[in-house]
């Protein structure tokens, strides 16, 4: 009998899988390794701070196995995160990752920039969209469905929780996203930002 692919709330026992998730897709939905041959930097800035600091909205796509192949991830008050990120998150993983001195040399101390700056993600022209979230599926699973699946998970979490709208970022390079978030009704937001990203928000209230 072939298994049944189904969204699910995340387990500890997921853990491994998110950040091999995270490694497969970090390059505009494609293998990041090439640009990044630690593969737990990727998951140590967008993965397991969500999974560790708000697993209530950590969300999988199994693939009817038990094994975790898309995920989605969110947070309900972004300024908080980034708070808890600063204090709980970043003293754990410092003496890994730690604070690049000069200009950045590689893709890789780009991102543990990233990781030491975790007040980037607080906008004030992102005050009406508290919340907000990372979505990944591995290649072989994207364009069926299944991220629409997971985001109408979370998005119902979110609104359940009170939370009114949600954001993310996204590399403009990346065309099959951007249609993707538009087909589930993200609008596209006027946030500045030096990097090559739009950031796209949406209601949790309308159904996608």
């Amino acid at each position: 009998m072939k298994n049944t692919p189904f969204v699910r709330p995340y387990r500890p026992s997921d853990r491994e899988t998110v950040g091999h998730i995270c490694v497969m897709t970090a390059h505009q939905g494609q293998d990041s390794t090439a640009l990044y041959p630690d593969r737990e930097l990727m998951p140590t800035i967008f993965a397991y701070p969500y999974v560790h600091l708000e697993p209530d909205f950590a969300f999988v796509l199994d693939d009817g196995g038990g094994t975790a192949v898309g995920y989605v991830l969110g947070v309900p008050d972004t300024a908080e995160f980034a708070a808890r990120f600063r204090t709980e998150w970043l003293p754990g993983v410092a003496g890994r990752y730690p604070p690049v001195v000069g200009a950045a040399r590689t893709p890789s101390d780009e991102m543990i920039g990233l990781l030491h700056t975790p007040e980037r993600m607080v906008s004030a022209e992102l005050a009406a969209f508290p919340a907000h979230l990372h979505i990944d599926l591995l290649p072989h699973w994207q364009g069926r469905g299944y991220g629409r699946t997971l985001m109408r998970t979370l998005l119902g979490a979110l609104h359940e929780r009170g939370v009114p709208a949600v954001h993310l970022c996204m590399v403009r390079a990346n065309t099959a996203a951007r249609a993707f978030y538009d087909r589930l009704d993200f609008r596209l937001l006027d946030v500045p930002d030096p990097g090559p990203v739009w950031y796209l928000g949406r209601s949790t209230a309308v159904p996608v």
